[in-house]
Order: structure tokens, then sequence, then C-alpha cells
């Protein structure tokens, strides 16, 4: 009787948001995959068909998401996050190597990637860690013990080798945000992303030589003030240090794939038929839609098959092509809207542990979003990053619907129970 009622309080327009970009996105997927081999509709040897399958089993995993008590989520995340972690030790012994990765559990013809449900464990342990009474944001030690629990499943993804999927993770910072952790930690993190990135793009003199500037620009202008000279002295060597490590890490830790990657967005390789094939074919398909798009279908860099793993990761591709300016736009609004609707959501949770999973949801889906259409443009490298709803894969697509769904469910529960 209290799932009966529980029902009613659902957000709809959550879930209207959900359906339309599964939708949409199984549109792109049957015009990119499309081909003159299929016997039937039906015939399950289609991409499009398998796709069409997950997504009906999705709507009854969600009918079972919606049916335990959303309690149970909370009183159980910490055995569920360390299933989560097991499942992805366990890939190292018994996963399945796909395109050069042992990311893969397989079960006869199917095939399961734990990563994509680590995200949806993930968030319920950080969720339950931050809202128990002994946890203080604000100390090292409770700092310590929240990049841990984010921590662990990026460390076991990387050696898969899956650095996509490991970098998510980063997303969890903005949770740690809203409950309290201090700004300066994202301002650290975004500061070491760009000195990164600007060495590797201007070299490390001329990081150096910014960085001495600035700070010596800074310390006259408080001088007044007298300024601690120390404290700047410590900065600058830390930033020159971490200057340093970009080559080690750049030529040691990333592969040459990547090292591919980077070289090409920034500018200093052109290799339009080599590893920057995928983006250039992408980007050449995009701008091929101009306003209206060349219709649903009647794509010919999709039909042509032009961009690699279109149908995946670069999906976002055929939307580019075929619905054009004014179709990528109406996809990006639902996701704007979603993630939007989500926050929204969050915000009015009066339970502590709903919130932070809301916005542990609004920032994954976010990163990826954000990623996968920056990758796809041509904005950032390629990282194998799928986009949430819309790329093949029923890994990707019950993970997705877990992680949001469960959050659907506490926002019920919620507003039934008046907690």
């Amino acid at each position: 009787m209290a799932v009966g009622k529980g029902l009613v309080k659902l957000d709809w327009l959550t879930i209207f948001f959900y359906f339309a970009l599964v939708a949409i996105g199984w549109m792109n997927i049957y015009s990119a995959s499309l081909d003159d081999s299929a016997k039937t509709f039906w015939d399950f040897n289609q991409i499009y068909t398998k796709q069409l399958l997950w997504i009906f089993l999705s709507v009854i995993l969600i009918i079972f998401i919606l049916a335990i008590e959303a309690k149970f989520y909370e009183r159980f995340s910490s055995v569920i996050y360390l299933v989560s972690l097991l499942s992805l030790l366990g890939l190292f012994i018994f996963g399945k190597t796909i395109s050069g990765a042992t990311s893969w559990y397989s079960f006869g013809g199917i095939s399961l990637q734990p990563s994509e449900f680590a995200k949806a464990a993930t968030a319920l342990a950080l969720s339950k860690y931050l809202t128990d009474i002994q946890t203080d944001m604000h100390q090292f030690k409770g700092q310590l013990k929240a990049f841990l629990i984010i921590a662990l499943p990026a460390i076991f993804i990387i050696p898969q080798p899956d650095p996509g999927s490991a970098l998510i993770y980063a997303a969890f910072v903005f949770p740690l945000y809203r409950e309290g952790l201090h700004f300066v930690y994202l301002l650290l993190g975004f500061f070491a992303a760009a000195l990164f990135v600007s060495t590797l793009a201007f070299g490390i003199f001329w990081v150096i030589l910014a960085v001495v500037l600035i700070a010596g620009f800074l310390f006259f202008r408080k001088r007044k003030k007298r300024p601690n000279l120390f404290k700047y002295v410590v900065i600058v060597i830390a930033c020159i240090g971490f200057s340093f490590s970009v080559s080690y890490i750049f030529n040691n830790i990333f592969e040459q794939r990547h090292r591919d990657r980077f070289n090409i967005v920034l500018g200093k390789e052109i290799d339009s038929k080599g590893i920057g094939y995928n983006t250039n074919q992408s980007e050449i398909a995009i701008g091929s839609g101009r306003w209206l798009g060349k219709g649903w279908t009647e794509g010919t860099q999709t039909k042509g098959k032009f961009v690699p793993e279109q149908h995946t990761d670069y999906i976002f591709s055929t939307v580019g092509e075929e619905w054009g300016f004014l179709g990528s736009i109406v996809v990006i609004l639902l996701f704007v809207g979603l993630i939007v609707r989500i926050l929204f959501l969050a915000e009015r949770q009066k339970n502590p542990f709903s919130r932070v999973y809301g916005y542990s949801v609004a920032a994954i889906l976010f990163f990826h979003f954000f990623v996968n259409v920056g990758m796809v443009t041509g904005l950032f490298p390629t990282v194998g990053i799928p986009l949430p709803f819309f790329s093949y894969g029923g890994s990707g697509l019950w993970g997705f619907t877990i992680l949001l769904f469960i959050f659907i469910r506490l926002d019920g529960a919620n507003s039934y129970y008046g907690i």
C-alpha cells in the first residue's frame, strides 16, 4: 500500500526527461547502426535491436528499484559499495578483455561492465559517510576518508586500463563542496589542470616564467599589507615542481594513444587519418548537419560509416548530422533540464542522505555529458566516456538507470513519509 502511495509522489518530470533521452538515443543508435544485413526489424544480431531489449529490461529494473523500500539504499549502502569493489577486483581474475581493456564479465553472450554500476555504489557510500553524525568535512581526517571512498574504485579501474571511467570519479568533488569542502580544493584542482595543460601546450620555461611574474605581481600589489613572502615562495616552488612532473607523467604514465590525442587537441600534431580520425570525421558529420540536419537515417557520414564507434562514444555526431543545430540544442536542453531538475530536487531534500546522493547523481551526469560532447566536437581529447542514455550498451544504460531511479525513489519516499 505504501509503495502504491509512494508512486504518486514520484517526480514525473524527471522520469519524462529520462524516457525522452532514452527514446531519442535509441533513434540515433538505430540510424548509426542501420545496414542492409538485417533480415527483420527484430533481428537480434543488430545493435539497435539489442539496445531495444536493454531498454525493455531497464523498465523492469526501474519497477524493481521503485518497489524496494527507500531506506534499504541507505541502510545497505556500505554493503553495496563493498560488493562493487569486489566486482572490480574480480576482473583481474575472471574479466574478459574487449578492445584492449579487461573491464567486462562475460556470461554466455552477455557482457557486463561493473565500472558502470560502481558509480551508483560509490554515490551511496559517499552519501552515507557524509551524513554520518561523526563526519566533519572541515577536518582533514573527514576529508581524507571521503576522498578514499571516491579514489578506491578509480584506482581499481585505471589498470584495466580504462582511464575514461576512472576520470568520472572527479565529479564527486562537487557534492563534497556542497557538503562543506573548502573552496580551495576546487580552486587547486582547476589550477592544477590548467597548469598541466599549459605545460604541455607552451613548455616548462614559459609556464615557470608566467607563474613567477603572476606571483610577483600579486605580492607587490599587496606589499602595503605586508604579505607573507614565504607563502608566495612555497606556492611558486610547488608550481614549478608540478610543471616538471608533468613531463614525467605525460611520457611514462600516459599511453601513446592518450599522448597522441592530447597533442592533436593542443594543435601540436595533425593526424586526421590516424589517431585523430574519429574526431575529425565527427566534426565533419556535425558540421554537415547545418541548422536543421539531413533528416533521420539520411546522414551521409552516418550511413557511410565514416565515424568509427558512432553508436557508442560518438553518438552525438549522429544527432548533429541528422538533426542539425536545432536538434542538437533540443538534446542539450533535455540534458540540462534533467540535471537542473535533479539539483532542485536534491536541494529540497530534508533527508541529508538523499540530498548528497542527488548532488552526486547530478555531478556524474553533468561530467559525462560535458566531457562526451566536448570530445565529439574536438574540444577535449578522446577519453572513452559515453553519453548517458544515448550511447549503445546495456551496462551503461543500466548503470545510469540505477543511478537516477534510486534518487527518484529516495525523493518519492521523502515526499510521502514527510522525512
